[in-house]
């Protein structure tokens, strides 16, 4: 007698199930996002030590918080500094580690390096399900790799894989990649929501029960977020996105969400003939300004998890010629940019509207804090009045839509980052004025967008 297959209906993007497909997620309200989830039944075969998610059987006893021990859940570093950083300080036994990117990106350049450079010291193994094992040696050999240690696997079974896996042991694994994955008992296509889904959560359990490194390989859409069901998301313990223009030799390794670190921690690394190697000093890279100084530019100092990084934010204001002027910020946000330039018209007594205003930030870096609202402003009002600020200006500040220049977090730090590169003036908010005279750098604190404007 043939069991009937059940489904349900999945959104991609908030993880809402249904019962029915309907147009819209009434939980996220996005349009179009529901897709068919079917629910084969569980095989009976399946290993009872794999039942347990967590890295626990389902018997095991209840303890206090003072009883578990961490002794045994080391820290090990990956050979780079950066991804250590973005990680949190290495990878942690049994963490499942997310990492996406655009095609092009360097996603499987800096693992493969990553991994031969740990097989020297602990098995490792690296599954692909998209290239062959030629494509991936003669990469490794182009790069100059060890490559006598890695254990290589062409499979997208992801029982066959656990069963491998099994035997040989790794500490650490890669997928590549998570979307050509799939399940003999699910009966989608790779790459759908159920086959995602369920590949993950069956290469979660294994990690957490065995105590390896599990690093997943994931797509992403056309707007930059990772491809699948948000529940991938939520399985994980780290979410990191290589980003990094096809132009630019530049590469940022951002995490999203880390469970044993700081979350927005940024690593760089310069894509080379010889793979990815480490920027240990992002700040001299992103300051390689133009020998002849132009109006339109200054230097902030935005804090990047667990560190400052100075960056170039540049601005151009010219007259425009449509009806509607363009707003185009490229690093931040398009809304902030237009509530910025309201602000400069009320409180500052500057009015742009007739104008195109561009902004961007130097070195593809993509700025998600307030603090540069401050230093957008002022590269803004340096352009339209084609007034060269000082070279050794430092800049940084939230700006209130009252204009109110509002305290940023770190501000001591970032003022002593900023004299170590050399410059001698900083324009900060009043709250970030430093107490103590010997930082080597001059500050203006003000308190409202008036008070910036007058200190130019």
């Amino acid at each position: 007698m043939s069991t009937k297959t059940k489904s349900a209906f999945v959104c991609n993007d908030c993880g809402a199930d249904y019962k029915k497909w309907q147009g819209q997620c009434t939980e996220c309200g996005v349009w179009n996002s529901l897709s068919e989830v079917r629910l084969g039944p569980t095989p009976a075969n399946r290993s009872a030590k794999f039942e347990g998610y967590a890295g626990g059987a389902a018997g095991n006893k209840i303890q206090t918080l003072a009883e578990i021990s961490l002794n045994d859940v080391p820290r090990f570093s990956s050979g780079a500094g950066e991804f250590d950083r973005v990680l949190g300080g290495g990878f942690v036994p049994g963490s499942v580690v997310l990492i996406g990117g655009n095609p092009g990106a360097g996603k499987s350049t800096l693992l493969l390096q990553t991994l031969c450079n740990l097989a020297r010291t602990m098995p490792a193994l690296y599954i692909t399900g998209e290239e062959s094992l030629q494509q991936v040696a003669m990469r490794a050999q182009r790069l100059g790799l060890p490559t006598d240690q890695l254990q290589m696997l062409s499979e997208t079974s992801v029982e066959g894989i656990c069963t491998i896996a099994q035997q040989t042991a790794p500490k650490v694994m890669v997928i590549d990649s998570i979307q050509v994955m799939h399940m003999e008992d699910i009966s989608s296509a790779p790459g759908s929501v159920s086959q995602v889904r369920e590949s993950a959560a069956y290469l979660t359990r294994f990690a957490k029960q065995t105590g390896t490194v599990l690093i997943l390989v994931g797509h992403v859409t056309k707007d930059g977020s990772l491809a699948g069901p948000k529940v991938l998301e939520h399985m994980i313990d780290c979410s990191i996105l290589l980003e990094g223009d096809n132009d630019s030799r530049f590469r940022t390794l951002r995490g999203n969400k880390n469970r044993f670190g700081a979350v927005n921690e940024l690593g760089v690394f310069a894509m080379t003939e010889q793979g990815m190697r480490e920027v240990n000093n992002p700040s001299a890279i992103f300051l390689q300004r133009a020998e002849d100084a132009s109006s339109g530019s200054v230097v902030m100092v935005m804090w990047e998890g667990t560190r400052p990084l100075l960056i170039e934010i540049q601005a151009l204001v010219d007259d425009s010629h449509l009806g509607n002027p363009r707003r185009v910020a490229v690093g931040m946000d398009q809304n902030r940019l237009a509530m910025l330039l309201a602000v400069l018209h009320r409180h500052g007594g500057i009015m742009v509207g007739d104008q195109d205003v561009f902004v961007n930030v130097v070195g593809g870096v993509k700025v998600m804090e307030t603090s540069a609202d401050l230093a957008v402003l002022l590269a803004i009002v340096s352009s339209f009045r084609d007034r060269i600020l000082p070279q050794d200006l430092i800049v940084f500040g939230e700006v209130g839509l009252s204009g109110e220049i509002r305290p940023v977090p770190s501000g001591h730090e970032r003022l002593r980052e900023a004299a170590k590169h050399g410059f001698k003036r900083a324009i900060v908010p009043f709250a970030n004025a430093p107490r103590e005279k010997n930082l080597g750098i001059e500050v203006v604190a003000v308190k409202n967008l008036q008070e910036a404007l007058n200190a130019l």
